[in-house]
């Protein structure tokens, strides 16, 4: 199967995710990441027109005799002016935080 990743893909992917890949790392990358995607198309070619959808993959529900995800409940959020007078800095709408990404 032919590569479906290029080393300019993952340079770029890199560059959006500000990481400084090597020469070798790059290229430990490009494979990875076409395993990935060989082994994807893989599972692909399975059938399952016969197969049920999930809506969970783990045994979870109903184990031991009692169901151990907590039921979905709507409740009341934190009230704004009460959150904000907490906040460190505020616009008394949003929350105020240092910008974090260099460019």
């Amino acid at each position: 199967m032919p590569a479906n990743v290029t080393l300019q893909d993952v340079d770029r992917v890199a560059e959006l995710a500000h990481l400084e890949l090597t020469q070798d790392e790059s290229g430990r990358m490009l494979h990875d990441l076409n395993a990935i995607l060989d082994y994807i198309a893989q599972l692909n070619e399975l059938d399952t027109a016969h197969i049920a959808p999930l809506a969970q993959v783990s045994e979870l529900e109903g184990t031991a005799g009692s169901n151990v995800l907590r039921d979905d409940v709507s409740q009341p959020c934190l009230d704004r002016f009460t959150v904000m007078k907490e906040a460190p800095e505020t616009d008394g709408v949003f929350f105020k935080v240092p910008k974090v990404i260099e460019r």
